[in-house]
């Protein structure tokens, strides 16, 4: 269990922090720039929570959020090999699969794309979307030059799958979703 007696160090006053190990980089250094987006989704996810009035959906993002705190602490360890740390798992993308598929069973097909808005917590839940899809684009570029757990990239691209669809549930089943009009607005 981590302890937080001191909340500050001075120890990125000059523009570097420590990675999982010790291991000190920029602080826009591509893995950190990942887990940071992380951290980024995590709190759009607590403002959603706030927002949300349909049962079920806050347990589930609890959980993710706690989650999300595992996946930051897999991103914040560049190796894989050798060492027992923590990492996103098959059965944490499996989980969020399973979700996707409860939460989506009564919801009626959708007829076009979906706009942000509806309820606060749907637009909230969409913010959050595109939050983990900015994550899942900075993890995937960062396996180019380092490795990465390979279900970091899978677990961001199925909860941002699952938060879209707690956000139509969270917009009455869908009944208030926005549709888009594709040129509706067209000079």
């Amino acid at each position: 269990m981590v302890k937080l007696d001191k909340i500050y160090t001075g120890g990125g006053d000059g523009g570097e922090t420590s990675l999982a190990g010790g291991k000190r980089v920029q602080k826009h250094d591509p893995r950190v720039a990942a887990y940071g987006t992380v951290d980024e989704a995590n709190a759009v996810i607590g403002i959603a929570q706030l927002h949300n009035q349909c049962e079920g959906i806050n347990e589930v993002l609890a959980r993710i959020q706690n989650d999300l705190f595992d996946l930051g602490a897999d991103l914040a360890r560049p190796t894989l090999a050798g060492e027992e740390a923590l990492r996103i798992t098959a059965g944490q993308v499996e989980r969020l699969e399973n979700e996707i598929d409860q939460f989506n069973a009564p919801l009626a097909p959708l007829p076009s794309f979906v706009l942000p808005g509806g309820t606060p917590a749907s637009a909230y839940l969409h913010l959050a979307r595109t939050v983990v899809r900015r994550a899942e684009r900075l993890t995937v570029s960062l396996t180019e030059n380092e490795i990465v757990n390979p279900f970091t990239i899978s677990y961001l691209n199925r909860l941002s799958d699952l938060l879209f669809v707690l956000a139509r549930v969270a917009n009455d089943g869908g009944a208030k979703d926005v549709l888009w009009t594709p040129g509706e607005h067209g000079i």
